[in-house]
């Protein structure tokens, strides 16, 4: 395998063995590296500003802060990490908690190794990373919208950004600015009723406008 920087990951979880067992997993596979670990919330903001994690791999459940206020507090402070939650908790309030917070994904501790793997490269590159019973729970079920509801540029922006595109990589794509991205993303979020990309992307597949990640085929 070519040569290659490491994504780089925090771990937070409040069981040591826990930890372990999932840093010798991760170090063991191509492309990954835990630079930190965290055993509370309220020592992950320091963490990711002394070690530039791409991704923070975080249990809801911790004494602190749980993993729901440290996401908040994660994009409060605009720091430059995706976050991909991964715990016990399948509860429907939870669940939609913390996509609101903005998580870039959520799996629980039953998914297997190759899907925890999966999931970290998929939100390392700005992919939404949920398992299918999550990203049920994530949205409204049952309910129908037109795609007529956003206009055909929004669409597209979205679509794109389903697919991990970066603001800068839509504006290239589709061959209009910046700012106008930004525009298009904030009249989705108001469209549907929603505070995140992650949210907004996750919506649009609910109802059937495009298509999901491969990840939720693993």
């Amino acid at each position: 395998m070519p040569d290659q920087t490491p994504i780089r990951i925090l771990l937070t979880d409040d069981h040591p063995v826990v930890r372990f067992g999932l840093r010798q997993a991760l170090n063991g596979a191509d492309g990954l590296l835990v630079v930190a670990e965290a055993e509370r919330g309220d020592e992950v903001s320091a963490l990711i500003e002394a070690h530039s994690p791409q991704v923070v791999v975080l249990n809801i459940r911790m004494a602190g802060l749980n993993g729901i206020e440290v996401t908040q507090r994660i994009r409060a402070r605009q720091q430059q990490v995706n976050v991909l939650a991964l715990t016990s908790r399948d509860d429907e309030e939870t669940v939609r908690a913390a996509v609101r917070a903005g998580v870039d994904g959520y799996l629980l501790k039953t998914a297997s190794l190759e899907q925890i793997i999966q999931a970290i490269r998929d939100v390392a590159v700005g992919k939404p990373a949920f398992s299918p019973e999550i990203a049920q729970k994530a949205t409204i079920a049952g309910r129908a919208a037109s795609p007529d509801l956003l206009s055909p540029r929004e669409l597209e922006v979205v679509t794109l950004a389903g697919k991990g595109y970066t603001n800068k990589a839509i504006a290239m794509r589709l061959k209009i600015s910046n700012r106008t991205v930004q525009t298009h993303l904030t009249r989705v979020y108001h469209k549907l009723d929603v505070a995140s990309r992650t949210e907004a992307v996750m919506r649009a597949i609910a109802y059937g406008w495009i298509a999901a990640p491969d990840f939720y085929e693993i």
